[in-house]
């Protein structure tokens, strides 16, 4: 087999194994990027489905095992993490969030933990686990993506979940009419009625722009983040992969720097996209009526 070049490395690393509909109307795995794109709307990224359903598993795992053995002695070394890390959530969102809604604190909780895990899949050498699955099955051209936070349908399906709640909070707290109101009333408003229903389309446009605007900020943000994180840990792998031992040892000491950086922006954008969520149901609750 010809060596692959830098370029086609970094490709097969970003490209997702991918199920669809294939030209001849079968339904399987795309072997190049091209049937990807082909396969449109209707496919599915395995791998990020996957390891997105196996990392939530974890979590729900993980924190149950901590409640089945918590106690009011002296408390394991599992539920002091998982009593500092709930208090650290509970406090943000007593903070942030002035309504009253029992599903908050859960949510922030399930969000920051299972996006932090997500991302922090991006720790694990960017060619140990695609190797393992090519070995497993035989496939050493097995397209595999480990990091679901570098999807933009992981994201995108998170961020669209959040602005679901949104919402139907929205229209829960205020009703519809003080929704419909929020989206053409302002930020233009006028004592004269004609006045006002004239300012109604622009209403709309700004109000709509601001409301759609979060799930997609939402997503974009962590989406990037993580792409970028994912690109450099790639480009330092072609570096440490030259043969060269002088390039090779600026590739390890390169690589571990960037990875305790990388803590820190996994540890970010996971807090971020909580606290975003929080704020956004908060204003979803406030009615001004």
């Amino acid at each position: 087999m010809a060596e692959q070049t830098a370029s086609g490395y970094i490709q097969h690393h970003l490209q997702n194994l991918t199920f669809g509909q294939l030209p001849n109307g079968d339904w399987g795995f795309a072997h190049t990027a091209q049937e990807a794109k082909e396969m449109g709307f209707w496919a599915f990224h395995v791998d990020t489905l996957g390891w997105s359903v196996f990392l939530g598993l974890i979590f729900i795992l993980l924190f149950r095992s901590a409640a089945k053995r918590a106690t009011s002695g002296q408390p394991g070394g599992l539920q002091n993490f998982v009593e500092v890390l709930i208090e650290f959530v509970d406090g943000s969102v007593k903070d942030t969030f002035h309504g009253r809604n029992a599903l908050i604190a859960p949510l922030a909780l399930t969000i920051f933990v299972w996006i932090f895990l997500m991302n922090l899949m991006d720790l694990v050498p960017v060619d140990f686990l695609p190797m393992l699955a090519a070995t497993i099955t035989g496939n050493d051209h097995l397209f595999f993506r480990v990091v679901p936070t570098t999807d933009p349908n992981a994201t995108l399906g998170m961020a669209l979940s959040v602005f679901a709640l949104i919402v139907f909070y929205s229209i829960k707290v205020k009703g519809i009419g003080g929704f419909l109101g929020e989206l053409t009333l302002h930020p233009f408003g006028s004592k004269n009625i004609v006045v006002q229903i004239l300012l109604i389309p622009v209403n709309f446009l700004l109000e709509f722009v601001t409301l759609i605007a979060k799930p997609i900020s939402l997503a974009l943000r962590l989406f990037g983040n993580m792409y970028a994180g994912e690109l450099i840990f790639i480009l330092i792998a072609v570096m440490f992969g030259s043969g060269m031992f002088l390039l090779s040892t600026l590739g390890v000491a390169l690589n571990w720097a960037w990875a305790v950086f990388h803590i820190l922006i996994i540890t970010l954008q996971a807090f971020i996209f909580m606290m975003l969520t929080i704020v956004y149901l908060s204003m979803a609750h406030e009615d001004n009526h």
